[in-house]
């Protein structure tokens, strides 16, 4: 019941193939090998934010892994439950199924669909207000082309380089590749502004592609605005003039300090800040 004395919807935490359960097989090769995609959906007033941006990635993903995906299946299932859920995250994730021991791929997969709901995650206001150290992974991307930018399972680099710290000094942990190049943070995308253009790290060799990043480039590209995907050394951006990171359930934090150097909040952050936060308000 809620305040009024009316009866508040039931949430199911958690459905496998639509069905309220938490249970599935032990040969599922998500589990076994990682074989499989996931979003992690903000969900205000019952609707699922940037939806479209989440479903071009999966269906992206699926291509790329070759997993049969019955996308408006999918769209339908977390609609509905976007719808009781009202506030909070939707966790979707799709593999591609069970099969016998090995690695082939079975002929004839069954994928399965995992929604599961949680509460809003709580983040400091600080965060986004004064902005945030980053904490200077010592943890690195290996370069794999065929699979950078999609959302698979696999994401035990991203787990290693978040166990680096346990302060509340650092929200965020910047993560190079193999050669020492700024590709993303542990949970978010970058961004620099440097000769008074934004750059933000190609993502064709390894990193994932963030929903948030996709949507501030279309929206600058709206506004008569270019942002450069390109690879960026270290040393730029060090030389950088405002940095941030986003994703698509905090929005927007501007980057103050990373090791021994600092930046200052920028006007033009705020102004992307402020275009993050019209969709995810």
């Amino acid at each position: 019941m809620d305040a009024t004395g009316m009866a508040t919807p039931c949430v199911t935490d958690c459905l496998v193939n639509g069905v309220p359960t938490s249970a599935v097989s032990v040969r599922d090769r998500g589990l076994a090998y990682g074989d499989g995609l996931f979003e992690t959906i903000l969900v205000r007033r019952g609707e699922p934010t940037l939806a479209q941006y989440h479903f071009r990635r999966l269906s992206r993903g699926a291509r790329v892994l070759r997993i049969p995906l019955d996308l408006a299946l999918i769209q339908q299932e977390v609609a509905q439950q976007a719808a009781q859920l009202g506030e909070g995250l939707l966790k979707l994730t799709v593999t591609r199924g069970a099969s016998q021991r090995g690695y082939a791929m079975p002929t004839r997969p069954e994928p399965v669909r995992i929604l599961q709901s949680s509460p809003l995650p709580h983040y400091p206001a600080r965060n986004a207000e004064q902005g945030i150290r980053l904490f200077p992974c010592v943890t690195r991307l290996g370069n794999q082309p065929l699979l950078a930018g999609i959302k698979h399972l696999n994401r035990l680099e991203q787990v290693l380089a978040r166990s680096e710290w346990q302060d509340d000094v650092h929200a965020e942990g910047l993560v190079l590749d193999l050669v020492g190049n700024p590709v993303e943070g542990t949970m978010s995308n970058l961004f620099i502004r440097l000769d008074d253009a934004w750059i933000t790290p190609a993502l064709d060799h390894c990193g994932v592609r963030g929903v948030m990043r996709d949507y501030l480039i279309d929206q600058l590209a709206e506004q008569g605005e270019a942002v450069t995907q390109r690879q960026v050394k270290h040393d730029e951006l060090l030389r950088s003039t405002e940095i941030f990171c986003c994703n698509s359930v905090f929005g927007v934090w501007p980057v103050i300090a990373l090791a021994d150097h600092q930046w200052a909040v920028g006007t033009q952050t705020r102004r992307i800040q402020a275009l993050a936060k019209q969709v995810l308000s």
